[in-house]
């Protein structure tokens, strides 16, 4: 009982206003096919709910026990929790933390999903995603699992973009992003400054034609200037010619 929790990037993120304490966006998120963490439910007795993997997180802090809350208190399932007592929780992790690429929010995700069809819990994937989004603003994504897709609001609508994901190459510096500060950051620095025209109908384009017309990192990604405000080592580590993902510090760029 395994599956693979793929990464992502960003081949765009626009900041399209602030509700409530959050920030509202619109982008395209494209799956990294080759970089993926692996959610493998182990048989084992266990006193309460046990996870292995995710080097030192707490328990309680980490997303997968947020998401295992999340399906036990909305389904209220016997099954759910007698399953977690004769099983535990593996996490073979190969995305690196804090780089932009949203591991957590998959390995939460892709447990959610494991976990509705193993314990038979007959969540419609729309229901899902609601409950993800209590997680993380980019659980849904991960849920949907589409390979590319217009993401909007406060990430709860996904759209699936008709599209066959980039072969990738990354570049992730010896340098973790804290999501909230740069988020923060940017709040701070630019949410006044917000044009929406200026980005007007790129949800429409085919992401290597935004990659190749636009082609400026910080024009694509809103959170880059923040990024290098927040961390600004980033600016003598970015490569020449490389987009930057999410909150970062992982650069991307189609393979040749």
């Amino acid at each position: 009982m395994k599956i693979n929790a793929h990464a992502k990037v960003n081949i765009f993120l626009k900041i399209t206003g602030h509700e409530n304490g959050y920030h509202t966006l619109l982008s395209r998120f494209m799956r990294v096919e080759t970089l993926y963490d692996t959610i493998t439910l182990v048989p084992q007795h266990c006193e309460s709910f046990t996870i292995e993997g995710c080097n030192g997180i707490p328990t309680a802090s980490n997303t997968v026990y947020k998401a295992y809350e999340v399906l036990r208190d909305y389904t209220g399932s016997e099954t759910l929790g007698r399953f977690f007592k004769t099983h535990k929780v593996t996490v073979t992790k190969r995305i690196p933390s804090q780089a932009g690429l949203g591991g957590g929010s998959s390995d939460a995700a892709a447990f959610m999903r494991l976990v509705n069809k193993v314990c038979e819990l007959k969540l419609s994937v729309e229901t899902l995603a609601k409950l993800g989004s209590q997680i993380g603003a980019d659980l849904p994504f991960f849920i949907y699992n589409y390979p590319s897709a217009n993401v909007s609001g406060f990430g709860e609508i996904v759209e699936p973009f008709d599209e066959t994901p980039l072969k990738l190459e990354l570049h992730t510096p010896n340098i973790g992003c804290n999501t909230a500060v740069v988020y923060k950051t940017f709040k701070e620095n630019f949410l006044n400054d917000i044009t929406p025209c200026t980005f007007m109908g790129w949800e429409k384009h085919k992401s290597t034609n935004l990659l190749e017309l636009i082609g400026d990192p910080v024009m694509l990604n809103d959170l880059y200037a923040a990024a290098r405000i927040a961390y600004p080592e980033l600016k003598t580590v970015a490569p020449q010619g490389w987009f930057f993902s999410g909150s970062g510090s992982t650069f991307f760029k189609p393979k040749t």
